[in-house]
């Protein structure tokens, strides 16, 4: 079966196409890098031709407000016409467990606008919401510098891997549409203050971080409910010190 993946070469998406290139499938990577532009819809009809499923995981080149808005809403417009003119049979779209309870953040107001334009398109769809992956837990830490010193909110979050991820699109790509919201995330909670001075620990970053209750994650602050899921989320497999051993070693 023909699957496209929108933003096939990013990290997500390139798990995603050997993923689902092991499981006897043919995957098409789409992307810039490949000829494939979304925000003008350029090579979208070539790339969509015979398929039957597109996962679009694609993130925003630029995330000032009103470009990151402007990315999602136009690019799902561009997908999702060129979905319905192609006959593709389920959309999937990768989006962020939490996005309906920030709207002080640009970018999760974006996600948020994605999800719509996906509901209410013609195409049948499936939305899987994740938490935060392991793999991007350096660069919240790197966007929450003040001065010398990480500033993040001890807030409970449950992270996943990048590879759990790639391997619930993969199973949900090839499933029926559920026209609705799933959510996927770890098998573990953490502070996120906490994880972040792990992981920075681990990378023998010497910066401190410190707790503090109103610093903003991507322009909102947070409280305990914000980045987690609800109880009926799809629990992923792999533990946070088996993905830091694996990723010391590697």
């Amino acid at each position: 079966m023909k699957i496209v993946v929108i933003g096939g070469t990013g990290l997500i998406g390139s798990k995603l196409v050997e993923r689902l290139r092991e499981d006897g499938h043919e995957p098409l990577a789409a992307s810039p890098d490949t000829g494939v532009n979304t925000l003008t819809g350029d090579g979208l009809a070539e790339a969509l031709e015979g398929a039957r499923v597109v996962v679009d995981v694609a993130n925003a080149p630029v995330w000032d407000d009103a470009a990151v808005l402007d990315f999602f809403q136009t690019s799902s417009q561009n997908i999702l016409a060129a979905e319905a003119a192609a006959g593709v049979r389920h959309h999937v779209t990768l989006s962020v467990v939490g996005a309906d309870r920030l709207p002080e953040s640009g970018y999760l107001r974006a996600k948020l606008a994605q999800e719509e334009t996906v509901k209410t398109g013609s195409v049948p769809y499936t939305i899987l919401r994740a938490t935060q992956f392991f793999e991007f837990i350096g660069r919240i830490a790197d966007s929450s510098i003040d001065g010398d010193t990480v500033r993040l909110a001890p807030v409970l979050v449950q992270p996943e891997s990048a590879d759990d991820v790639a391997d619930a699109l993969a199973d949900v790509a090839v499933s029926d549409p559920v026209n609705g919201i799933v959510e996927l995330a770890g098998p573990e909670q953490f502070r996120l203050d906490e994880l972040a001075r792990r992981v920075l620990r681990a990378n023998n970053d010497p910066r401190p971080v410190t707790a503090d209750v109103h610093a903003r994650y991507f322009g909102t602050e947070l409280d305990d409910n914000s980045l987690t899921p609800g109880s009926s989320a799809r629990i992923t497999p792999t533990r946070f010190e088996d993905w830091l051993s694996r990723s010391a070693a590697g």
